[in-house]
């Protein structure tokens, strides 16, 4: 089990503001906290260990926070802090730099550095995804990687997407890893931050050569997962975004037990199958489907699906829309 989901509804609403307090203090990071919603204060937090790092996704009213040098000294995790902003608006003061993070927005902080910040939301709670990532994992030198620190960084960026997805991904979907999985998860967590401070700070050479084919792989997944509805998508497009060769990025597909195109066709496939599996989607035309997906041909399509799956796309629908046993 690698989650632990806390709340303070069980509480009595007098001792709910000083429970969390506490527990982020313990769990996360020791800070000043505060609140003008003493009275009413609602939080809960899914807590995901991926072994050395942690990410967990948080609701809870507006508060401020203060990381003093005293608190520093008491206890610091010497850990690298990715805050995604799902709602509301995050500001942060930190290392003579002040940022406001907007939805779907990251910032980048540390625990070895004193700073304030407020989390603010008019009309339901503050909804956050914290990352925290032991500094010495991360392979980018620490002269470079102050240049980071409080400073916006759009989900809408080639790493910032992933890492966003990522983030998301591993905390709604926490039940369904395994312990084992861990290291795995850790290892991508840490591969996606370096990838993006690398790339936002033009660092890429000092990463190790493994940690650079890894991240330049998941970029090359990511390039192609936002670009399949084009026909016209082809391994040099891809290459081209991530200023390498054609041959360069088949050579790190295949290492990864994979060709470019396969990817591509695989995803498509599954983009339609998704599609056609949706009941709000029942009255879309099969081959409006899969144009939205990529492919030009009709009679193309229903080849590719039915080699990947066994059946039609119209008989597959039926299945998947009627529950009478559609594969998977």
């Amino acid at each position: 089990m690698i989650l632990t989901s806390l709340t303070t509804d069980d509480l009595p609403q007098a001792d709910r503001f000083g429970w969390w307090r506490e527990m982020t203090a313990s769990a996360m990071l020791p800070s000043l906290l505060d609140t003008d919603r003493r009275s009413r204060f609602r939080a809960t937090a899914d807590l995901v260990d991926l072994g050395g790092a942690q990410v967990t996704a948080m609701t809870y009213h507006s508060l401020t926070s203060l990381r003093t040098p005293k608190l520093i000294r008491q206890r610091d995790p010497e850990s690298c802090l990715l805050s995604l902003t799902v709602h509301g608006t995050m500001t942060l003061s930190h290392c003579g730099r002040e940022a406001t993070a907007g939805v779907h927005q990251l910032l980048v902080f540390s625990s070895s550095r004193p700073f304030h910040g407020s989390a603010r939301a008019e009309d339901r709670p503050v909804s956050q995804i914290l990352a925290q990532i032991p500094r010495s994992l991360i392979p980018v030198r620490p002269q470079t990687l102050d240049q980071a620190f409080a400073t916006r960084i759009p989900a809408a960026d080639a790493f910032g997407e992933l890492l966003a997805h990522f983030l998301t991904q591993v905390t709604n979907r926490a039940r369904q890893y395994r312990t084992s999985d861990r290291a795995r998860l850790s290892a991508i967590l840490v591969d996606l931050l370096s990838g993006l401070l690398a790339h936002r700070l033009e660092a890429e050479h000092e990463l190790p050569a493994e940690s650079r084919r890894r991240a330049l792989f998941l970029e090359g997944k990511s390039v192609i997962q936002q670009r399949l509805g084009d026909p016209a998508l082809s391994t040099a497009e891809v290459a081209a975004a991530l200023h390498i060769s054609p041959r360069s990025l088949n050579r790190l597909f295949e290492s990864n037990g994979l060709t470019v195109s396969d990817w591509i066709r695989r995803q498509r496939l599954e983009g339609a199958r998704h599609d056609l599996s949706d009941p709000a989607q029942r009255g879309t035309a099969v081959c409006r489907i899969s144009a939205r997906w990529g492919f030009s041909h009709p009679a193309a399509f229903s080849r590719a699906f039915r080699r990947g799956y066994g059946c039609s796309p119209q008989e597959y629908r039926q299945q998947a829309l009627t529950g009478t046993g559609a594969p998977g």
